[in-house]
């Protein structure tokens, strides 16, 4: 596959136009959730759990019904709203270990550069999982390029997710609480001598895994990768959502009184689930039930901050999630077995891995207090909009030739008139969604995976209307011939010089 890298030279900026007028410059913070699906918040009609600060965005704000991530997986769907860009673009843009290098070009277009440059301080806080570095990473020194270096002036992250190495977090390309006594080495390769693992020493474990966790040991939880050192900087599992509010409250805090641009990832409801002691219990459904009641706890506690701080009616606050959910990802955690009625898809089909609509379709709320009225929108709307549509709202410059739609009249709920189409990505395969249809080309490969999620891997074209039947059990290619060559048609233009019938099947490590 192609890799293509968006460039921006200094002639094209200054060309760029992000509008003619003088719009509103708010403050803003995208949140996004990591394997949190579109059943998982009571917002959607959920009655098995409830999600009340995350409601309050979507009751309060704009509520999509038509929300959408460009993949099933998260740091594809980030590049993407990193960048404006399709991931598929770019080769690189898949399931990143957390030693691998920066998938974005410095040079190249993002949506916090644009912010930068046009006045905001930014921030990025959280989780990551764009890579870091140029690969060889020596977590000793300053790691870059990183966030910082893509247009974030602070950045405090993890460098992938929660169950990869290295445990540690990483603020402005530093190591936090790293001794110069005890390095910190990490390999996705071989374990380091004497080093505990998963497979020989499972009496320390505290959480056993299912598959594909089996390395080093932190904490009592097995991960993927070997680490070495650093023992003094690891994170505490239970303690992370403490950790990042207190980063994102001392960050409003410092700069509310200029326009700022946040990026909040947070890590939940992503394995390994481990919400602090005081949210165990708040859910019948273990761990993966209590993770969401604590980042909506998170969500709580961001506008908690806006309001003392007295700038809430002047902060757009956009909530979404970088794909859709799985259960068992790797841990034992009884995520299945305590699910009893609660659906994290929604009543879609799929999920996290999947071509199928539970991959792609996710949660969106966009929430301005006086501004925004409550609307439910029926548009599609893509996370790869917003940085087109931020920089109409902002005045800032976005080039020519990005995939990112100007649809800000649709993310402030003044309009209807959302994407005509969309390409949704699951591991390098796609799919396409236009209108009321999603059209799926024929793939080989295994049904379902280890996570037992669907992955949309059909034997032959599939055709679904999405209006008619959310939940895709019905294939209507046989019986509209027409609507399946127009949908292939528009898939096969947009895909030119990209599109594989055969794609090899990633193992979930």
């Amino acid at each position: 596959m192609k890799k293509t890298i968006f460039l921006l030279p200094v002639a094209a900026l200054a060309a760029c136009s992000g509008g003619e007028q003088q719009p509103q410059r708010p403050n803003i913070i995208v949140i996004l959730a990591d394997d949190l699906g579109f059943g998982d918040v009571s917002a959607y009609g959920s009655t098995t759990i409830s999600t009340p600060n995350i409601d309050r965005l979507a009751h309060e704000g704009v509520c999509f019904n038509n929300g959408y991530a460009t993949s099933s997986t998260s740091t594809p769907s980030r590049y993407a709203l990193m960048t404006g860009m399709y991931p598929w673009k770019n080769s690189e843009a898949k399931i990143l270990p957390g030693d691998a290098p920066l998938i974005i070009s410095p040079q190249q277009y993002t949506l916090p550069k644009m912010m930068q440059e046009n006045g905001y301080y930014t921030g990025a806080i959280g989780k990551w999982h764009l890579g870091m570095g140029t690969g060889n990473v020596n977590w000793n020194e300053r790691v870059t390029p990183g966030a910082n270096e893509i247009g974030f002036d602070y950045s405090c992250l993890i460098a992938a997710t929660n169950d990869r190495v290295p445990t540690v977090y990483v603020e402005n390309g530093n190591v936090v609480g790293l001794e110069a006594d005890d390095p910190i080495e990490v390999s996705y390769k071989e374990n380091f001598e004497g080093e505990p693992t998963a497979l020989t020493n499972p009496e320390m474990l505290k959480l056993e895994w299912s598959h594909g966790h089996n390395n080093s040991i932190v904490n009592g939880i097995p991960r993927i990768g070997f680490m070495k050192g650093g023992k003094n900087a690891r994170w505490v599992d239970e303690d992370m959502a403490d950790y990042f509010v207190g980063k994102v409250r001392n960050f409003i805090d410092e700069h509310k009184g200029s326009p700022f641009f946040l990026y909040y990832g947070l890590h939940q409801p992503h394995v390994p689930r481990t919400p602090n002691a005081r949210f165990v219990g708040s859910t019948t459904m273990g761990a993966r039930g209590d993770a969401i009641v604590e980042a909506d706890w998170c969500v709580g506690e961001v506008l908690k901050t806006l309001e003392e701080a007295g700038i809430l009616e002047n902060t757009l606050v956009i909530f979404t999630s970088d794909n859709g959910p799985v259960l068992n990802d790797g841990y034992k955690d009884m995520a299945e077995e305590l699910a009893g009625d609660h659906d994290p898809k929604g009543g879609l089909r799929g999920g996290k891995y999947s071509l199928f609509d539970a991959g792609t379709h996710i949660p969106l709320f966009a929430y301005w207090k006086g501004t925004i009225k409550p609307t439910v929108s029926n548009a599609l709307f893509c996370q790869m909009d917003l940085p087109a549509s931020l920089g109409k709202l902002t005045g800032g410059k976005v080039p020519e030739g990005l995939d990112s739609q100007d649809l800000l009249s649709v993310l402030l709920g003044k309009s209807e008139k959302g994407r005509e189409n969309l390409v949704v990505e699951a591991q390098g395969k796609m799919a396409l969604r236009a209108g009321d249809w999603v059209m799926i080309p024929p793939y080989k490969g295994p049904k379902r995976n280890r996570t037992k999620n669907e992955l949309g891997n059909l034997s032959e074209y599939g055709l679904f209307n999405l209006t008619q039947e959310p939940a895709q059990q019905t294939n209507l290619a046989a019986s509209e011939p027409e609507m399946l060559e127009k949908m292939k048609t528009q898939f096969f233009d947009l895909t030119k010089g990209y599109y594989k019938a055969d794609v090899e099947e990633v193992e979930l490590k």
